[in-house]
């Protein structure tokens, strides 16, 4: 089943995504931009992991494709809490030509109806540096509240950043889509 935005379709990730996640991983401006440890991979630890993470469904990751330009990004639910109905969510862009066209804000808006209506989850959770301004202005768009600020908390290019915990709970999205009446247009 692919998950269908107005824009976006967001499916599974397949063995032929590998070269597309490689380098998304290997970019050096991308690894900038992200939480954690960044490492190179090669084609063969690629495929191992592959190997095992298809068959994890506590973390979910979709390849992020639209009309026009195909496969341009990854989303991710990840450490899904079925027991407390939770999960953390991420997205990452391949390149800026793709970016401030609706993709990023239908990406998000997709992923939570999925985890919210089809899941039956009741939150996710995220995170962002606290200069990430795109970050900010996309999930606050899509409802998302600041929860904290982590002081010096990531490690990154050579000094401690803070990170912002943000999350949305299921009644907040469903609030949201009263207001802004966001799938609305494809219900007719």
């Amino acid at each position: 089943m692919n998950i269908k935005g107005k824009i976006v379709t967001l499916r599974a990730v397949d063995y032929e995504d590998m070269e597309l996640m490689r380098g998304m991983l290997n970019d050096p401006e991308m690894e900038k931009l992200v939480i954690g440890w960044s490492f190179p991979v090669s084609a063969t630890e690629q495929e191992k992991w592959f190997a095992s993470a298809i068959q994890d469904k506590n973390n979910l990751r979709f390849v992020i494709e639209t009309l026009n330009d195909g496969a341009i990004g990854i989303a991710t639910l990840s450490g899904i809490d079925w027991k407390n109905r939770r999960a953390t969510h991420g997205i990452k862009l391949i390149n800026r030509r793709t970016r401030q066209k609706g993709v990023g804000t239908d990406t998000v808006m997709a992923i939570m109806r999925y985890a919210f209506d089809e899941l039956n989850l009741n939150r996710l959770d995220g995170s962002w540096f606290e200069d990430n301004i795109p970050s900010q202005k996309l999930y606050t768009k899509c409802g998302w509240s600041v929860e904290g600020c982590k002081r010096d908390y990531i490690y990154k290019n050579g000094h401690y950043r803070n990170l912002i915990i943000v999350g949305i709970l299921k009644t907040d999205y469903e609030h949201l889509i009263q207001e802004n009446h966001y799938w609305e247009s494809e219900e007719k």
